[in-house]
């Protein structure tokens, strides 16, 4: 029966993985498998590294000529969007915009915007290359712009910039000024089909990397460590392994959350003018409690020692310390972040997963630990009622136990 909850939590436990696995990968629809309901057809197309936005192209040589689709998802009617060319620079100054909203008739309302500066209200005007054929539409909480394009110069390799933002008494409003709305910008070649960053996406890469290290190894791999020690050594088939497999656990959550720790810094280092102080400080404090931790195991006394229950006292209150500080830390990333919201409510389902296997395994261990407890009381009842006349049984144990009579200490 054991070894049957034994492979049961092994087995919730790597569902836990797998699906912080499947958190890394990225699960975001590739533009080659989309079809538009207008049956139109591009040859090329670009999954755009931030705000769920996609451009889709036909690139004719001989006129130079782009027909192009810019889809902008996850957005509702009362955002706008705008995709954009800068002939200029790689940022918003300059660039010429291609601006679509939804109108509070629902009819679509596209038009183009030259903008000249950060302070810009989107303001109809001409561009300085040509457009024609411009549309948009909004279904299922996508925005489509839809226009034919001279790039300027006749040039195939172009600066572009995309963006959304909030709709202000039917007119666009400022978009968000921190997150993935100021890595919106690139480059994109219409001949080749190559698609490149100009800085801001390379430091995006960076955060990413940052946050996706951190997630897995303090919000995932660490809870899953404390699960192992805190329940699968109950069951006596699992002992030494289970302490083999927390130590490799946090071992391993450890040195990647060191080297998320360190990405970290180093972003930090290269934010001049932009600090989150509370991410930070929890950040600092994670990773001096876990490498308290680290250390504590060299100075870890012997079973019987009698120093040993208070040093099991402080490596539980420092461990449990350390995933809740994570878990808000985590969240607090995600605010500084801004990604898409399916990243985060990937790690809130990581979460859910984790707490079930809590739950369950929680009850069923005292469940486990009672019944012990109860045959062994049984046990040694049975063993006085054989006894010799004056109420001493022969196979008396004198109150002792063998160690899983009670509900165990964690130790580790």
């Amino acid at each position: 029966m054991a070894g049957k909850i034994t492979r049961a939590l092994l087995l919730g436990l790597y569902s836990c993985v797998l699906v912080s696995t499947m958190f890394i990968s990225s699960h975001a629809q590739a533009c080659s498998s989309y079809t538009f309901s207008s049956n139109q057809v591009f040859s090329s197309c670009t999954d755009l590294p931030v705000l769920n936005a996609f451009i889709h192209w036909n690139y004719d040589t001989s006129t130079g000529k782009v027909q192009l689709a810019y889809r902008h998802t996850s957005v509702d009617t009362s955002k706008w969007v705008a995709w954009a060319i800068n002939p200029t620079s790689t940022g918003m100054p300059g660039a010429q915009a291609l601006v679509a909203y939804q109108q509070s008739d629902g009819s679509m309302r596209a038009y183009m915007s030259p903008i000249s500066g950060y302070s810009t209200g989107l303001q109809e005007g001409n561009l300085s290359f040509d457009v024609s054929n411009l549309s948009a539409t909004y279904s299922n909480g996508e925005i489509t712009i839809f226009a034919t394009i001279t790039p300027p110069g006749n040039s195939t390799s172009v600066n572009q910039v995309w963006q959304d933002g909030p709709l202000n008494g039917g007119t666009p409003a400022q978009h968000a000024l921190s997150g993935a709305n100021t890595q919106s910008k690139g480059t994109l070649n219409f001949a080749s089909g190559q698609a490149g960053s100009s800085g801001g996406s390379s430091r995006l890469e960076k955060k990413n990397i940052h946050g996706v290290l951190n997630v897995v190894s303090w919000g995932i791999l660490m809870p899953i460590g404390v699960i192992i020690a805190r329940y699968l050594r109950v069951f006596k088939s699992a002992d030494p392994t289970w302490f083999y497999l927390h130590v490799t656990c946090q071992s391993s959550a450890y040195i990647i959350g060191v080297a998320g720790w360190a990405t970290g810094l180093k972003l930090g280092s290269e934010s001049k003018g932009i600090t989150y102080s509370v991410h930070r400080t929890i950040g600092i404090i994670l990773f001096c409690l876990a490498t308290l931790q680290v250390f504590a195991l060299l100075l870890r006394p012997k079973k019987e020692h009698k120093y040993r229950n208070y040093w099991n006292v402080y490596h539980h209150a420092v461990g449990y310390a350390v995933i809740i500080l994570a878990v808000v830390n985590i969240f607090k990333g995600f605010d500084a972040l801004n990604p898409e919201k399916k990243w985060k409510n990937a790690y809130i389902g990581v979460l859910i997963a984790l707490g079930i296997n809590f739950l369950w395994l929680e009850a069923y261990t005292w469940y486990i630990v009672l019944k012990r407890k109860r045959s062994q009381s049984n046990a040694e009842k049975a063993s006085y009622g054989y006894g010799n006349g004056n109420g001493i049984g022969i196979g008396t144990t004198n109150g002792s136990n063998n160690g899983y009579g009670g509900r165990p200490h964690h130790d580790v």
